[in-house]
């Protein structure tokens, strides 16, 4: 079958749908990680080789994908997101399961990579934040609605079925794909794809070592909250699973004000006082949780405004970090999104494996393994905000040049 003509119209209605693969993998699961610890005796291994995998597959995604194009690594990778979906719903073992959840995660790493390359193929650098906000405002919706759904799933029928709609998921995507997604990688005059160049290219980039630690720092403080909530809410403070179900949901649709807001200000203030303000809202959210979980303990309402304000913060770090991070480096679009998610996903497991080890019953530290990390994660955001990020964007572009077919 002949592929699809790539346009930016179609792919600006994909987008968004692609990037959501990701929170109806993750968002989705977090209720059913008590269940799935009750019949299996662990879950948060699952989660945690999810996003390990997610983030180590990366690398050989990225340059897989500036050699041989993106069409046939993500329709392979949707391929086997919804295989693998399948197979972990039949799970008898933990390891079993956490085996799977590994391979589901290299297969996002390819959704994810080829989706945002497919954003500098097709669009300049000056607009890539502002399709990239609009593709996460997308997601937040589908994120806006996976814990509702995958709470009630876990307590009608089962936590199995909640793979088995991520399965669904992908198989009206893969289908969706097949039909309207087509070669997005420029080649070269001479007919040869522009792969040339490698990691030390990436690094050498200012402006992607900058965009790629604010997407990092940002993601890290979320992932904590991704990986701790479920624990936090449902077994510290006694919330029902789809009472909790709410809670996420709650952060996805500030999430999605925030990615919508985040493009007016991009228009009227540019990414420099953007961010900073983004970085300001992640910090008082941190700070009232803090506030909460010294003061209030027991009560779920600090929590919950906090992570509102951090919630509107990331969504303005990650439009800007994810596109900023690539923008400078369109004949290396793959290997530069497979570091930037690389290092973004590293971060979140290092910060994640430290954190997890205080939040097991009798949870005699609370909230606080949550907390902290989304403290230190604001406090590094504004640091690079305020310091960091202006030396860079004042910085004369000398070697940057477009190229624009």
């Amino acid at each position: 079958m002949t592929p699809a003509t790539a346009s930016p119209l179609s792919f600006a209605l994909l987008l968004p749908l692609l990037l959501a693969a990701q929170p109806v993998a993750t968002d989705s699961y977090l209720p059913a990680l008590p269940a799935i610890a009750g019949a299996l005796g662990s879950a948060s291994s699952s989660l945690t080789m999810f996003v390990l995998a997610f983030g180590i597959a990366q690398i050989p995604v990225g340059s897989l994908a500036d050699r041989i194009g993106r069409r046939p690594v993500l329709l392979g990778g949707l391929a086997l997101y919804v295989v693998a979906a399948l197979v972990g719903a039949l799970a008898v073992s933990a390891t079993m399961l956490a085996c799977v959840r590994a391979v589901q995660g290299a297969a996002m790493a390819a959704i994810l990579v080829c989706s945002r390359a497919a954003v500098r193929d097709l669009y300049p650098a000056h607009e890539g934040m502002h399709v990239m906000a609009r593709g996460l405002t997308g997601l937040g919706f589908v994120a806006l609605i996976a814990p509702v759904l995958g709470a009630f799933v876990v307590q009608w029928a089962g936590w199995r079925w909640v793979l088995v709609l991520m399965a669904v998921y992908g198989a009206v995507l893969l289908a969706m794909c097949w039909h309207s997604f087509g070669e997005t990688r420029v080649p070269q005059a001479g007919g040869q794809p522009a792969a040339k160049g490698g990691v030390r290219e990436v690094f050498a980039s200012r402006s992607f070592r900058v965009w790629t630690s604010v997407s990092a720092a940002s993601y890290g403080g979320i992932f904590c909250f991704l990986l701790l909530s479920p624990l936090v809410y449902i077994g510290y403070l006694g919330l029902e699973p789809a009472l909790y179900g709410w809670i996420p949901s709650f952060g996805s649709a500030i999430y999605i004000c925030a990615t919508t807001a985040c493009r007016r200000l991009l228009y009227r203030w540019g990414p420099l006082r953007t961010v900073r303000l983004g970085a300001s809202l992640s910090v008082t959210g941190a700070l009232i949780q803090a506030l909460g979980a010294w003061q209030l303990p027991e009560s779920a309402w600090p929590l919950m405004l906090g992570h509102a304000f951090y919630s509107m913060g990331h969504g303005i770090h990650q439009p800007c970090g994810q596109a900023g991070a690539v923008g400078e480096l369109p004949q290396l679009a793959g290997r530069a999104v497979s570091w930037s998610g690389f290092t973004m996903m590293a971060v979140a497991f290092c910060v994640g494996q430290v954190a997890s080890r205080f939040m097991e019953a009798p949870y005699v530290h609370g909230a606080w393994p949550m907390v902290v990390p989304m403290l230190l994660a604001a406090a590094t955001l504004l640091l690079i905000a305020f310091l960091w990020l202006p030396r860079v964007l004042q910085q004369p572009h000398q070697t940057h040049k477009e190229k624009q077919t």
